[in-house]
Parts: structure tokens; sequence; C-alpha cells
């Protein structure tokens, strides 16, 4: 029984270490998305941010806006934290999907925004 814990606690914490390298690299993602935009560098990179991004939402969509490493934690943990997944402040955990949603959709505003007036 105390091998099997173990092995349950080792499981969670290596979903938990590639959840958070996954969200720290979406977050360098959308960084540099952002300064593309602000400074109007847009590049391959921008767009193979983009492509990234939007395989993620159509994989969240995919699974009910659920990311598919928190379904595969849920079988070591029964934990009602929302951060039990991933190494994140519990807030933060909580509202990931809507600050980031808003932070993509102002990255695309702006994006529109800097189209629109090179070809003025």
């Amino acid at each position: 029984m105390r091998n099997q814990i173990m092995n349950s606690q080792s499981k969670l914490i290596l979903i938990k270490t590639i959840h958070t390298i996954i969200w720290m690299f979406f977050n360098i993602t959308l960084f540099y998305m952002a300064y593309e935009v602000i400074w109007n560098k847009i590049d391959t990179f921008f767009w193979l941010g983009f492509g990234l991004i939007m395989l993620e939402s159509i994989v969240l969509l995919f699974f009910k806006m659920v990311c598919p490493l928190t379904i595969i934690a849920r079988k070591y943990s029964n934990s009602k934290k929302e951060s039990f997944d991933i190494y994140l402040p519990n807030w933060l955990a909580k509202y990931n999907k809507k600050i980031y949603t808003t932070f993509f959709i102002l990255i695309i505003l702006g994006l529109i925004y800097r189209t629109l007036n090179e070809t003025k």
C-alpha cells in the first residue's frame, strides 16, 4: 500500500511539473506575441505561437474546457483545490483561462489594429 501511495504522489508531482512547464511555455508565447504586436514586428514566430494557442484551444474545447493533464492528475488526487494539478497559486489556477483568453483577445485586437493601419 505504501509503495502505491508513493507511486501516486510521484506521478502527481510529475504531472504538476509537466503542466507547469507547458503553462510557462504558453506564457512566454503570449508575451512574445504581445511584444510583436506592440512593436509591430509580426513575424513567423508570431504565427507559430498563434497556431499553437489555437491548437491548445481546440484541445480544451474537445475536452470540455478541461486540460487533459488535469483529467490524468485527477486519478492521483482527491483535492478540491484549483491548483491541485499545477504549481500555481490557487487564484491563478482558478482564473487562468479567463485571464489568458482576455490577454489573447487583446493581442488579436492589437494585430487587427496594426494590420488596418498598415494599409493606410
